[in-house]
């Protein structure tokens, strides 16, 4: 099973998860954001429903997505155009979407500055 990890922490930390994936050390993918604000720009309330359906489907077309959502194709097309831009979702050769994790992880915290 392969997980995404969303959470949001600093460039150090960042750049420190991405040289542990690139010497091959870690489990989870991480899409990481440097601010709550920047990932609910990102992942709006209207962009979840999308990742949901996308998650363990394969590739599917926007039409096919839309009716599985209920939703208009241009908005629907819109949302997935901004989460392909992001680097959410991929867009497959043939023009699908495609988010190759079977579950989602969402990390977020808060400490009491010292």
């Amino acid at each position: 099973m392969r997980t995404l990890m969303i959470n949001v922490c600093d460039l150090e930390t960042t750049k420190a998860r991405m040289l542990d994936a690139l010497a091959g050390r870690g489990s989870d993918d991480v899409l990481s954001f440097p601010s709550e604000e920047l990932l609910f720009t990102v992942l709006t309330a209207r962009r979840w429903p999308v990742l949901r359906a996308l998650t363990g489907a394969g590739p599917v077309g926007v039409r096919a997505l839309a009716r599985q959502l209920g939703r208009d194709v241009k908005g629907t097309h819109t949302d997935t155009q901004a989460l392909v831009k992001a680097g959410v979702i991929e867009k497959t050769v043939d023009g699908k979407l495609h988010f190759p994790y079977d579950a989602v992880r969402i990390e977020l915290g808060w400490r009491v500055a010292a």
